[in-house]
């Protein structure tokens, strides 16, 4: 079993910026895969970024030139850089893992973007 805990998410101005952690701890052999993902109140929860082992990205284009995805392998950490924040950004941001064929999910952190 992995465990995922998200940190960093909180209220911020528009424009402002905010950095998300989640690091994974527990049964941990070789992750291929973390991301980011998040979810607005009754919608599907969409894709932010993800990072591979070896440090290939993928964003959604809502958040690409202002959202910045990284990890630490020595820590199984992976962090999203947040700038330019909008109003829109607000929602659950959960981190994900990929290991073994098995996705793992974290319980969320809220990111609020007042106007």
């Amino acid at each position: 079993q992995v465990q995922l805990v998200e940190s960093g998410g909180g209220l911020v101005q528009a424009g402002g910026s905010l950095r998300l952690s989640c690091a994974a701890s527990g049964s941990i052999r070789s992750i291929n895969v973390m991301g980011w993902y998040r979810q607005d109140p009754g919608k599907q929860r969409d894709l932010v970024a993800v990072i591979s082992s070896g440090g290939i990205t993928n964003y959604a284009a809502s958040v690409k030139g202002r959202f910045t995805i990284s990890r630490d392998n020595a820590k199984n950490t992976v962090y999203l850089q947040m700038n330019s924040l909008k109003p829109e950004d607000t929602a659950v941001y959960y981190c994900k893992v990929f290991q073994g064929g098995i996705n793992y999910w974290g319980k969320g952190t809220l990111v609020t973007v007042s106007s």
